[in-house]
């Protein structure tokens, strides 16, 4: 349903009624498409479940003693930490 904004001023309630229960209601200036009532707890959520089933694959063993210790010896064994900061090198003029 579209209506101007004269007629939307007069009849907001019935109007957002609509919305409510599912109708487009657009509020329309000089005859062309401005807004769109919609309600503001709608049900379609911004996430869909199962979108992204068959995926995504988990491993069997993502969860087990060997791969947590493998992910724990990337964290602190790496290079990137290592024990002894290297020394730094003095910048020359």
């Amino acid at each position: 349903m579209q209506v101007n904004i004269h007629y939307a001023k007069t009849h907001l309630s019935e109007l957002i009624e609509q919305a409510e229960n599912g109708e487009e209601v657009i509020l329309a200036r000089n005859g062309k498409p401005a807004v769109r009532l919609v309600p503001a707890s709608s049900k379609k959520s911004g996430t869909l479940l199962g979108a992204l089933k068959g995926k995504i694959w988990i491993s069997d063993d993502f969860n087990s003693p060997e791969t947590n210790k493998e992910i724990e010896d990337l964290f602190y064994n790496s290079p990137l930490f290592p024990e002894k900061p290297a020394k730094r090198r003095k910048k020359s003029a």
